[in-house]
């Protein structure tokens, strides 16, 4: 039990932020693009960055293929490691917090996800390996 709690509590502080992110990116679009310039990336990436911050999460909580929720997890480390390492780059290592933050998020959620879904997926531990690791 205490698996799927950590699943489904550790999954919506994880998409919320990207949920978040992705209003930010269409409501203030203009300043999203010259903060995006600051950390030298071309703003070009952020209509990119939009889909993708919308489509990972939808796919993580609704899980409506397997594969393609491993996929959306995969993209979510991605981002967020390469979003630390760009703070860092940028000599501005607190704006990487949130993305370590993310990081461990992203973990709990991955490695209890089998705990409380009812497909189990291929890449992620199963239940009983998960709960033997919270006793």
């Amino acid at each position: 039990m205490t698996a799927i709690y950590t699943y489904w509590i550790s999954t919506a502080f994880l998409c919320l932020p990207f949920f978040i992110s992705a209003f930010l990116y269409l409501s203030k679009s203009d300043w999203v693009r010259l903060e995006i310039a600051k950390l030298g990336y071309p703003a070009y990436l952020v209509p990119f960055l939009i889909i993708v911050k919308i489509a990972a999460p939808v796919a993580v909580l609704s899980r409506f293929n397997v594969a393609l929720s491993e996929l959306a997890y995969a993209g979510m480390f991605y981002h967020l490691v390469l979003a630390a390492l760009a703070h860092v780059g940028a000599r501005k290592p607190k704006g990487a917090l949130p993305a370590f933050i993310g990081l461990l998020l992203l973990s709990a959620s991955f490695l209890t996800q089998n705990a409380a879904r009812d497909v189990p997926a291929a890449y992620a531990p199963t239940a009983p390996a998960v709960l033997s690791t919270f006793k």
